[in-house]
This record gives structure tokens, C-alpha cells and sequence, in this order.
């Protein structure tokens, strides 16, 4: 054991630079390489990273990491990567001939880790090239997304007890918010062999947790972000009110920018490095930003609206000091934020009637006759079905991720879209269309024989492996596609960013679509209770801030903190900066 202790150690030295470990990272990292099942709990910025890819390094063949981040993902690919460790991720908006690629990489290629998002684990294709690959372990992130009673609860997970079955690799969960119930439920759902829970203290000693009331919340958030010196992120719930802050912020002086969403990824990247370098120094965003964001010199967050749930807020909350240093975290709220609350608890509980009747019309939009569908993914266009029906946007939105969670459908916002195409005439008649340009024929030629079912539906293409074959430059092939369209001889989708559905299964008649009344009022019980601990942190001014958030995800051994607002106002300290 203590030959494995040092080896360990030394892989840390060797790949990470690091001459020892963060708290509890070396039990995690001992009881995996023992082969035991492990859930490890660590708070945001703990080092969740390093407890699965040490590991991994210790052992024969590739480790599966199963994520929904796909920002987090590429970004972690890239840092193993950087650092010689050969690694690949799979993730929505790849090509079949993409993926299929990465996939055989995996088996033949001796890498070290495979990425993926949770959606590929059904998928036949990587059913197919998984039984070759030589798996190390099964590693779930964001393991509070296969709990259903979990904040983020996501179906596709529930394929991991699957993957098991085929592989036999021990599995390392991780989560940074969990309580115990959530806890026990994943790992009863991941099928642990025998229960083992690692957790560190959330305690974060350097964190100064305040909850300001106030009606002028612009001028409260100036004053903030002017006291407190050094980068911050400020949280709020719309994509628009991201814009009207950072613009805001930067008439008075501040250099700020916005981030979310429905940005290009370009854009995305682009802000989040400014950020980074220092180049921004506040960023106004939603909660799209920040995922494995690891900037250790975060000195405030703010949030500027109330989030519904602690788990929610106590990630986000934990993206400031990770450097160790004295940093803030700020919420504000005024008389309008509890009622808004509770309208968001009415709002997200739709009817079941008014659920099925939502499953239905989706599948009316698209034309997808009963009995059929399985597989499909549908571009959704929200503002658009909503008008057609006279439905509100939000309920929408509601009643179409509780059908998610029923695994009636998968719904990925802001998805990348790859490049779709079809070929209108039949095979027979293509051959006597004329062209008027030799590179249009090449195209046409390369598309026949490369994707199956052109004829049939537009499939999705890898532009830039059809201009590689058609000798062309993407743009070209652009363009070319283009005037094919003109000509209508194709069909032609350009890649974009879209809401996509993708159905599980064939379109369900009315009174078969299973709804699962029991989980939907459990579900609704448990979230009301999270919106519930929001307002009584925000209302309440006779407990610490950190012993409150503290006992809401079990750890009941914790003293005041000394540097929230309660604690300063109870001993007579409180400062005006904060």
C-alpha cells in the first residue's frame, strides 16, 4: 500500500506539479485504486479532477468520463492533453464520422481517457466499440444528475448501471453538492458493491458569505464591485439582464463584459479567456459560466437574483477564493424576490394534463405520426411552437424537461447542429440532372457515396471531410452546397446552435404516455423545499450564513464562521464595503 501511496504521489508531482495532496483527495484516490466503488463529495474547487485521473494513471487501459459539461469537457481534454496525457471527448455537435473516429481511437489508440457526454452511452454505435475498449473505470461527474430526487437530474445517466454490467469497472462518483438523501440515491442507482461515501468539510474559512436586502440593487452592486478590488462574476437569471448589467457596469467605469448560453462558442471562449487574463474584470452572467472555470483569484460573486436552491447557489457561490484568500460572496434581494420564488415553484410544476398535452403537440410540430419517431432529433424553435399554439414559454420549458425526466425524450439546449443535407431527386434520376459546375457533380458524387440514407432525410456531414474528398475549402463547399440548393437538387441545413429533442422512443397514443404521478409530486415536494431553504437564508438573520448552508448538506459538527453579515452584526463589526 505504501508502494501505491508513492506512486500515486509521484504522478501528482510528475503531471500536475503538485508535492501533495488537497484534503480527503488521497482516500478517494486510495480507495479506487483498491477497485471499490467510491461517491467523493468535495466542494467547488476541491480538486475533483485529480481523485479520478490519478488514479487512472496508475492502471492499464482508458478510464470513460461521463460528463454533461461539454465546456468542462473539452476544457479538461485539452489541459490533460497539455500536459502529455492522451485523452479524447465525444459530446453533442460531432459528426457520426467524428465520433466513429474518436470511438476507434479509444480501443486502438492506448488513451488514457475517453470523455462523454451522458446522451452517447445508449447510442448503438458506442454500445459497439465499448466492448473493445480495456476500461479502467467508470468515472461519473455531476453524480447528483443520476439522482431523481437530485437538483439536476438527468435520464441519460441511468444508463451508467448499464455500462457497468458490460464493463465490471469500479465506478468513482463526484459531486461537489449532494445531500444525504441525494447521496444514498446515487449510490443506490450506480449500484455501488458496498456503500462508500468520502466527503471534506464544505466549511470554506476564507469566505465571507453576506445576504444584503435592498430595493436598489444597481446601486448596491456598484458599490460592491468598486470596494471589493480584483475579478468577480456577477450571477443573474436572464440572458438579457447579463447584457443591461455589463452594460451598466462599464458606463460607470468598470470593465465588464456578459456571458451566456446563447452566445457563439467563439464569443463564449473568447470572453471566458479575457476573463481569465484579466482582461475583464467582472463578468455579468448566467449560470452558464463557471463550469470548471478554475480561477483561483475569484475575489467576489454576486448574485443578483435569488437562485431556487441552495445546492445551486453554494456552487456558484464557491467559484470565489479558491486561492485561499479573503473573498466575498454577496446576495441581494429585495421585497420582490420571495414571491418571485414562489411563482417559479408554480411555474415549473405544470399539470401531468397539461404536461401529456405538451408531449402531443411537440410531436403534432414535427409531423411525427404514432407509433414512430425513435431516434429522431427535432431542431426546436420555442418562440415559434409556442405562437403556433398560444402557449406560455415558460410553462413550456417546464412541462418539456419533466418529460425529460421522464425519459420520455432528451432536450439539449444550445446544442451545435451539424451541417444536414438530402438529395431531392431519386438515385435514377440524379444521374441525368446537369450541373453547371464540375465541383457541384464532385460533391454530389462524394455525398452518394459517403452517407447512407441522403435520399431519404437530410444527415447531418462532416464539411470538412466532403471538401477534402470534393478537393474543395470549407467555404467552397459552402458555396457550392448553396447553389445545389438554388438548383434544388439538395436540401441544405447549415450548421447552427438550436434547442434539439431528441425522442427515445416511438410517439405514444394519449392515456399511454406513463407521466409517473408518484415522482412528479415527490419531485414537487422537494423542490418546493429547496425554494423554501432559499427563503429562509435570505430571510433570516439569527444563524450564520455558513452554519445554515452547512446543515443543509449534513454537516451538523460546524461553528460560526466570524466574517458573515450575521456574525459581524452580532459582534459589532460589520463593515460598510460589504
Amino acid at each position: 500500500m505504501i508502494e501505491t501511496r508513492d506512486r500515486a504521489l509521484e504522478i501528482l508531482e510528475e503531471y500536475w506539479g503538485y508535492s501533495s495532496f488537497r484534503p480527503m483527495q488521497r482516500e478517494i484516490i486510495d480507495a479506487a485504486v483498491q477497485g471499490r466503488d467510491v461517491l467523493a463529495i468535495l466542494p467547488t474547487g476541491g480538486g475533483k479532477s485529480v481523485c479520478f485521473q490519478v488514479p487512472a494513471m496508475m492502471k492499464e487501459g482508458i478510464a470513460l468520463v461521463v460528463t454533461p459539461l461539454i465546456a468542462l469537457m473539452k476544457d479538461q481534454v485539452q489541459n490533460l492533453c497539455d500536459r502529455g496525457v492522451k485523452a479524447l471527448a465525444v459530446h453533442a455537435g460531432m459528426s457520426s464520422k467524428e465520433v466513429e473516429l474518436t470511438l476507434n481511437n479509444a480501443v486502438y489508440g492506448d488513451f488514457k481517457f475517453l470523455y462523454l457526454s451522458p446522451e452517447r452511452l445508449a447510442t448503438p454505435m458506442f454500445r459497439h466499440y465499448v466492448r473493445g475498449m480495456d476500461i479502467s473505470y467508470i468515472v461519473v461527474d455531476e453524480a447528483h444528475c443520476i439522482s431523481q430526487w437530485g437538483y439536476d437530474f438527468r435520464p441519460d445517466y441511468l444508463e451508467i448501471c448499464s455500462l457497468r454490467k458490460l464493463t465490471g469497472a469500479p465506478v468513482i462518483a463526484l459531486t461537489a453538492t449532494a445531500t444525504p438523501a441525494v447521496a444514498r440515491d446515487i449510490m443506490e442507482r450506480l449500484e455501488f458493491k458496498e456503500e462508500l461515501l468520502l466527503k471534506s468539510s464544505f466549511e470554506r474559512p476564507n469566505l465571507s458569505y453576506i445576504v444584503r436586502h435592498c430595493e436598489d440593487k444597481l446601486g448596491k452592486l456598484l458599490q460592491i464591485v468598486s470596494s471589493v478590488p480584483g475579478t468577480g462574476i456577477v450571477y443573474v437569471r436572464s440572458r438579457k439582464k447579463t447584457e443591461d448589467l455589463a452594460s451598466f457596469l462599464k458606463s460607470q467605469g468598470i470593465g465588464a463584459s456578459f456571458y451566456h448560453a446563447g452566445l457563439g462558442a467563439q464569443t463564449r471562449a473568447q470572453r471566458q479567456a479575457d476573463w481569465k487574463s484579466g482582461k475583464i474584470r467582472i463578468m455579468v452572467c448566467t449560470n452558464a459560466f463557471g463550469m470548471g472555470i478554475d480561477k483561483p483569484d475569484v475575489r467576489s460573486v454576486v448574485h443578483f437574483d435569488v437562485p431556487d436552491s441552495p445546492e445551486a447557489y453554494f456552487q456558484e457561490a464557491g467559484r470565489a477564493g479558491r486561492d485561499g484568500k479573503r473573498s466575498y460572496a454577496v446576495l441581494l434581494h429585495g421585497s420582490g424576490d420571495v414571491r418571485r420564488l414562489h411563482q417559479i415553484e408554480t411555474l415549473s410544476f405544470p399539470t401531468l394534463d397539461y404536461v401529456e398535452r405538451i408531449y402531443q403537440a411537440v410531436h403534432d410540430f414535427f409531423m411525427v405520426p404514432f407509433e414512430s419517431g425513435e431516434g429522431r432529433q427535432l431542431k426546436f424553435n420555442s418562440e415559434e411552437f409556442c405562437r403556433r399554439y398560444s402557449l406560455n414559454r415558460s410553462s413550456v420549458y417546464y412541462a418539456m424537461k419533466y418529460i425529460e425526466r421522464t425519459g420520455h425524450w432528451t432536450l439539449m439546449e444550445d446544442a451545435d447542429m451539424s451541417t444536414r443535407v438530402s438529395i431531392l431527386p431519386s438515385r435514377t434520376e440524379l444521374y441525368d440532372v446537369e450541373v453547371s459546375d464540375p465541383a457541384m457533380g464532385k460533391v454530389l458524387e462524394v455525398l452518394m457515396r459517403r452517407y447512407t440514407g441522403i435520399f431519404s432525410w437530410p444527415v447531418p456531414i462532416d464539411e470538412n471531410y466532403v471538401a477534402s474528398l470534393a478537393g474543395l475549402t470549407v467555404p467552397g463547399l459552402r458555396q457550392t452546397l448553396y447553389r445545389l440548393s438554388v438548383e434544388h437538387i439538395i436540401r441544405y441545413i447549415p450548421n447552427d446552435r438550436s434547442t434539439v429533442v431528441y425522442l427515445r422512443h416511438d410517439r405514444l397514443r394519449p392515456g399511454n404516455v406513463n407521466l409517473m404521478p408518484e415522482r412528479y409530486a415527490r419531485l414537487r415536494q422537494t423542490a418546493h423545499d429547496r425554494i423554501q431553504a432559499m427563503v429562509d437564508y435570505v430571510s433570516h438573520d439569527d444563524e450564520c450564513r455558513s452554519v445554515f448552508l452547512l446543515k443543509y448538506f449534513g454537516q451538523e459538527d460546524v461553528r460560526p464562521c466570524g466574517t458573515c453579515d450575521v456574525c459581524r452584526s452580532t459582534s459589532g463589526h460589520l463593515r460598510g464595503q460589504e
